[in-house]
């Protein structure tokens, strides 16, 4: 209780949480407005759905090794308000587009891509930044706090943006995600907290400082397979995502409001995760912990085909697919996220963070790409089973692992100083 005071008397920490929630809120109502433009506004195929998801991460995968390097060697709070900026007016010229009636899904793709470029060294300064304003031992309740942000939008952003792309129609809903950016830049900006200059360790050349990032992730006995579980998570639940919202809006015939209402109990299930996450490693140990929620967010991916065979009861089979899946997911963040800060050195921070984005998020156009190929080739259906048997897969990497005796942040800190 005594450090849940304390970071709430943080008012830097509280501004960036602040801003984030907002961020974050806004980007949950493009989560769906994207895709629904495409296939509401644009007609798109199973083949095209695949290659937007694609081109959202691709940029983690092109850019994400270098944009790691790159944030190691710069103040991370001006790169945070700079891409929010860009974020904002990359997303302004979907709704210009759609309004003038020129919008094309070529323009969606190439929007989607460049606002990857932007996501990618946010994220990465983002991460890097929190252990600049919080305390290492603070670093489980700072990740809790900004992970229930993320549930917070996950309750409230699809159900505005189905709402909203029901009423104004998709492209305008994205106009609000645009907005968001703006405001948490303006958040960003009143924090206070002089950041620490980037240290001399963090200016090797480019080529060897990429090569020790990705030495230390992979060679590392607690981060590696916390990476590779990601991985195959994030390829597999890509496969699903290329085809979810054709298959949701042709196949079930939701309306967007209906979908948007369903991820609703995806943030129930994320503000579930975050009340239960530091119970379940009292209770099972970390390592435990982790392989238990992975097999969660596994079952969760895998109810979601299963609600076509019982039609009458789809909408609630899909719910109940919704909120499983939040509950591993935010069980599984919050410990993997403070797992990897913990044990990374500081002048390693974004690089550690780029080469595990470069890996798991990386996998997720390539996952895109073959959900929409196999969408194309066997059906929507038959794709959404495959990606969720497949998720399952990752809590495999962990169960085989030093981590999965590891039973809290302590422990695998004492482990790897040893």
């Amino acid at each position: 209780m005594g450090r849940f005071a304390g970071l709430w008397h943080e008012r830097d920490f509280l501004k960036l949480w602040a801003s984030q929630t907002v961020s974050v809120l806004g980007n949950q109502i493009t989560a769906l407005a994207l895709p629904l433009t495409a296939a509401l506004t644009l007609d798109a195929s199973a083949a095209e759905m695949g290659v937007l998801v694609a081109a959202e991460r691709a940029p983690f995968l092109l850019f994400g090794l270098v944009a790691g390097v790159w944030v190691d060697r710069v103040r991370k709070r001006p790169l945070l308000i700079a891409a929010n900026l860009g974020r904002a007016a990359l997303l302004f010229t979907i709704t210009l587009a759609a309004v003038a009636d020129l919008l094309t899904m070529a323009q969606l793709i190439a929007i989607a891509f460049t606002t990857g470029i932007l996501t990618v060294f946010f994220d990465i300064a983002y991460y890097s930044y929190v252990p600049t304003l919080v305390r290492r031992e603070q670093l489980v309740e700072a990740n809790s706090k900004l992970e229930v942000s993320y549930s917070v939008a996950l309750v409230a952003g699809p159900g505005l943006a189905g709402v909203l792309v029901q009423l104004v129609t998709a492209p305008i809903a994205i106009a609000v995600d645009a907005g968001s950016y703006l405001v948490a830049s303006l958040g960003l900006a009143r924090i206070r907290a002089e950041e620490p200059p980037p240290t001399s360790q963090t200016r090797p050349p480019l080529r060897r400082a990429i090569a020790e990032g990705l030495r230390f992730v992979g060679g590392h006995p607690l981060i590696r397979p916390v990476v590779a579980a990601s991985a195959t998570f994030t390829f597999f639940g890509s496969m699903q995502l290329a085809v979810y919202v054709l298959w949701a809006t042709r196949d079930l015939e939701l309306s967007p409001a209906l979908l948007g209402g369903l991820f609703l109990f995806a943030g129930l299930g994320t503000l579930a995760g975050a009340a239960v996450t530091a119970r379940m490693v009292t209770w099972l140990g970390l390592g435990h912990a982790m392989v238990t929620a992975l097999l969660v967010r596994g079952v969760g991916r895998l109810l979601t085909p299963i609600a076509a065979l019982v039609p009458p009861l789809a909408v609630p089979v899909l719910a109940l697919s919704g909120f499983v899946e939040g509950v591993g997911a935010t069980a599984h963040n919050v410990n993997q996220v403070s797992l990897r800060q913990s044990l990374t050195p500081e002048h390693l921070m974004g690089r550690m963070i780029a080469s595990v984005r470069f890996i798991t998020w990386g996998a997720m156009p390539l996952g895109g790409l073959a959900g929409g190929a196999l969408g194309s080739l066997i059906g929507l259906e038959a794709t959404l089973y495959i990606g969720g048997a497949g998720s399952l897969l990752g809590a495999v990497w962990v169960w085989f692992s030093p981590l999965r005796q590891t039973a809290s942040l302590s422990a695998a800190t004492a482990h790897s100083d040893g």
